[in-house]
């Protein structure tokens, strides 16, 4: 039985830490991260101005960019004319037409789906790593542990700990959530039948009057909550809201510390078999398409529809590959997305997820060396813990087991509009050595599914954004090589001589050293170094 969280409890809790769900910054425009520092005094990649100046009568080649991530909706308005297309495949047919292992993969392919559907939630690796080693050292006693495994015991039991910790962290929120959102809806309901009104607005509540406890309580509560939240708020957002908490942590709780859940029976592959290839199926959407559809929009919008938004390049097509749950992603997969990216023409994968460990390690940095012999670029988000990945690393990362690092990699912070303290995302993971510079990641507009847009903030927005700049690089000079693309983007980063900035976790840093190049990616400055590198000449 679930104990209940005394209501009194729960109404301080909820002040202490629902304003991080409801209290929002205004954002910029929409397309602040296209625009121009110059122009626009805002800290932008200057994508528009590119157009209007250094690409404008150019040629360009079309370049194809994998997403690896929840699935694309590849019919929305803005993204439907930019969709990868696999000309050998004939759709529907079921059948294997191009022989690449995967049957109608006519958009991409699905790696965790099957015959009976698709998996959307699914476990944390630190649950499936517990769940591996307590198979092992669970029913074992200390004492008894042979010398060879103390090692992998010691690592159980900060596992097991942490697992422990987060597992029951997570399950208390849940609770003072869930039982938040059923009371204070049952306030607000009440409210309504005694005053007959279809809304509690601030204007009823100023005009109601009673003299019945429970009544005045509800309102008091009611009135104290719109003041908090701020003179825009009202009933209707803070409740949305609070059911979007709920709704949060009910999944962490029911599948990311789930022991005894297992998704790789709707997939039906042999999940021990690392180097299995051919299974999932070809729904590139999926349930829930939000995270990717947003990213694919950051890198290639339609850009001629006077629809929505633009995107960054104006000749790409998206590949959708989905590969990432609401949850961890699994190395299988992940390794199985990069190949069949690879072998299906993609220049650049798009890699907008993380996690804290990476026990099979091993076939993605395969997958990952594969990549780089084909000279794809891989472009990965940093993660949104606040830590420095020099030292915490978020997986999957270019270092592989052997020392080496893959040189096909870059590797993506998020900055902000402004270039004040607060120029890095609070969220934002950094490095000096393991993040390759900053890119616009805070409020960023686009595309979400059923011809909807939403602006959302992560490292998650900031990799498309680099991965974008990266194909106008090689739409506009396809005879580039992987690494003189890499080397363009690092070199050609705005910097900041001298901006202090607070540092995500804690206290303030330069600006200079929060990644190895101490700087922004922009589109302007990219094209302009790529355009001398050929010896071109700039129109006027």
């Amino acid at each position: 039985m679930t104990r209940q969280t005394p209501f009194l409890v729960c109404i301080l809790a909820f002040f202490a830490v629902f304003s991080g769900f409801a209290q929002k910054q205004p954002a910029p425009a929409p397309a602040w991260h296209l625009q121009d520092p110059e122009t626009n005094q805002v800290q932008g990649t200057s994508v528009e101005k590119v157009y209007a100046t250094l690409l404008k009568n150019r040629p360009s080649r079309s370049v194809i960019v994998a997403v690896i991530d929840g699935g694309v909706d590849i019919g929305h308005e803005d993204l439907q004319r930019v969709i990868w297309t696999n000309e050998k495949e004939v759709s529907g047919n079921g059948i294997d037409d191009d022989k690449n292992g995967y049957i109608d993969d006519v958009h991409g392919w699905n790696f965790i789906g099957g015959k009976g559907g698709n998996v959307n939630e699914d476990t944390y690796e630190l649950t499936r790593e517990f769940i591996r080693l307590e198979k092992r050292f669970g029913s074992m006693s200390e004492s008894k542990i042979p010398r060879k495994q103390k090692a992998a015991y010691e690592k159980y039991k900060k596992i097991k700990e942490k697992y422990a910790i987060l597992r029951d962290k997570n399950q208390a929120e849940y609770e003072l959530y869930s039982n938040l959102n059923k009371n204070i809806t049952m306030s607000i309901d009440t409210l309504k039948a005694v005053m007959r009104v279809d809304r509690v607005t601030r204007e009823a509540l100023d005009t109601f009057r009673t003299s019945n406890p429970t009544l005045a309580f509800a309102k008091g509560f009611t009135a104290s909550m719109l003041r908090r939240m701020g003179p825009d708020s009202d009933i209707e957002t803070i409740l949305k809201e609070l059911q979007e908490a709920t709704d949060y942590y009910r999944v962490i709780v029911e599948y990311g510390y789930n022991a005894a859940f297992d998704s790789r029976q709707i997939i039906g592959d042999n999940y021990q078999n690392w180097r299995e290839k051919y299974y999932g199926n070809n729904d590139v959407k999926g349930p829930d398409a939000s995270h990717g559809t947003h990213v694919a929009g950051i890198i290639a919008a339609d850009r001629t529809n006077d629809l929505g938004i633009n995107g960054i390049s104006d000749n790409v097509k998206i590949m959708s590959v989905r590969t990432v749950p609401n949850g961890d992603e699994r190395d299988k997969d992940v390794a199985n997305a990069i190949r069949y990216a690879v072998d299906n023409g993609a220049k650049i994968i798009n890699m907008s997820f993380g996690k804290s460990y990476s026990p099979e390690k091993e076939v993605v940095d395969e997958a990952v060396a594969y990549a780089e012999k084909n000279g794809v670029l891989l472009i990965h988000a940093a993660g949104n813990e606040s830590d420095d990945t020099d030292k915490e690393p978020r997986y999957p990362t270019r270092r592989f087991l052997n020392g080496k690092e893959a040189k096909n990699w870059l590797e993506v912070g998020a900055s902000a509009a402004g270039s004040d303290e607060d120029f890095v995302g609070s969220f934002s993971n950094y490095g000096k050595k393991t993040v390759d510079f900053f890119s616009p990641g805070v409020d960023i507009y686009s595309t979400v599914p059923n011809n909807r847009y939403k602006s959302e903030s992560g490292t998650s927005m900031a990799a498309p954004v680099a991965s974008g700049i990266a194909a106008l690089l090689w739409s506009y000079f396809p005879d580039l090589t992987v690494t003189q693309v890499i080397d363009i983007l690092r070199q050609s980063t705005r910097k900041f001589d001298g901006l202090k900035v607070s540092r995500p976790g804690g206290g303030t840093a330069a600006f200079s050293e929060l990644s190895s190049t101490g700087g922004v990616v922009n589109a302007y400055e990219a094209i302009k170094m790529a355009i001398a590198l050929k010896g071109l000449p700039i129109e006027k």
